[in-house]
């Protein structure tokens, strides 16, 4: 697949990619800090992912013979970034839209346009399909992700809050 981003390149994720899915959320958890135990990806990724909330991977291109197959058989390159998407509902309109699941890119290669490179092609699969917008989630602490967002047009709809109910007030 096309990428503009030179030096890498866009794949299609498949079911067999479950077990590398769960791998990069929680990457992405680890990174805001979570202490909290993360065995519930799988189930997330096993109860969401079809062929109705694609994936897609960003590789980098290898030198050809680092790709020849070892003892017959094939390498795979591991990605450095993936972008998982999913459906929600507008719950003021009622209409179906596109939702990032998941936006990663690997720290070493950051800041070299992958990530915005994603939110476009995020964009381009809901336009294709007839989304009139794409939401996502993002942590209040990742500025990095939030300065992109904003960058490239996003705006803020709701606040999600939450209270910890461990503790009687």
């Amino acid at each position: 697949m096309d990428f503009p981003v030179s030096g890498y390149r866009l794949r299609i994720g498949s079911g067999l990619d479950r077990a590398l899915l769960v791998k990069f959320m929680q990457r992405t958890y680890q990174e805001i800090g979570s202490a909290h135990p993360l065995s519930h990806l799988a189930e997330t990724v096993e109860k969401h992912f079809s062929h109705d909330t694609p994936l897609w991977w960003v590789e980098p291109v290898d030198r050809p013979e680092r790709q020849k197959p070892v003892w017959g058989i094939p390498r795979r390159i591991e990605p450095i970034g993936g972008l998982w998407m999913g459906n929600a509902i507008d719950q003021l309109e009622g209409d179906r839209h596109a939702h990032i699941f998941l936006l990663y890119v690997d720290p070493d290669h950051r800041r070299r346009g992958i990530a915005t490179a994603l939110m476009l092609h995020a964009q381009n699969w809901a336009q294709d399909r007839g989304d009139r917008k794409i939401g996502l989630q993002v942590f209040h602490k990742n500025v990095a992700a939030l300065t992109l967002y904003e960058k490239i047009g996003y705006l803020p709809n709701a606040v999600l809050m939450t209270k910890r109910l461990d503790q009687r007030d």
